[in-house]
């Protein structure tokens, strides 16, 4: 996605230790329009690798909600995302992951309630970015763990220098990135183009 690429190149920042700050546009302060292109994107590139019937578009909170709900907008079907907390409102037997967080450090957890995610759902997995994989990969056993079809993964930036795409392939499902940044050496940032 050309659009994306140019933002990364112009504006994203590299922190060190893996950390891509990208949250003039993305994981902060969201480009409207911008968000709007993702999702499209998302859907197009979703449907030209044959997924149909779409039921829902899942996520982990916070910084996957705009990628996923500009998704589930363009394919009109809900968006669910997985909290961190598990409010007091959900109910009993919610479905229940842990995840590691690069940029918070320590292991994050992640809720999603019965009421929503069911097994005859189809769901895609959006999120903003895909580095190691292991986020991605406690979304697809909350998705497993009720029995939902996963139909496929998307996200806004891929690392492909930390093996995520790899440590994902063998749930045979399309994986879709909007751009990627091939590595993070010194202070440079090398996007794909």
């Amino acid at each position: 996605m050309r659009a994306l690429v140019d933002r990364v190149r112009a504006e994203g920042r590299n922190l060190g230790g893996g950390i891509l700050k990208v949250d003039s546009f993305i994981n902060h302060q969201l480009d409207p329009q911008l968000c709007r292109e993702m999702g499209e994107a998302f859907a197009d590139g979703f449907a030209a690798a044959g997924v149909t019937g779409v039921t829902k578009v899942i996520t982990a909170e916070v910084s996957g909600i705009a990628p996923a709900l500009m998704t589930g907008l363009a394919l009109n079907v809900p968006v669910i995302y997985a909290r961190k907390t598990r409010p007091i409102t959900m109910p009993a037997g919610a479905y229940r992951a842990e995840a590691p967080s690069h940029t918070k450090g320590g292991i994050v957890e992640l809720n999603v309630s019965p009421e929503y995610l069911e097994a005859a759902d189809r769901v895609l997995l959006i999120d903003d970015f895909l580095a190691s994989g292991k986020t991605l990969g406690a979304m697809v056993e909350l998705i497993q763990t009720c029995g939902a079809t996963l139909c496929g993964i998307g996200c806004v930036i891929e690392k492909s220098f930390e093996g995520g795409r790899e440590r994902l392939a063998g749930l045979g499902v399309p994986i879709i990135t909007l751009a990627v940044i091939d590595s993070m050496e010194g202070n440079k940032i090398v996007v794909r183009d």
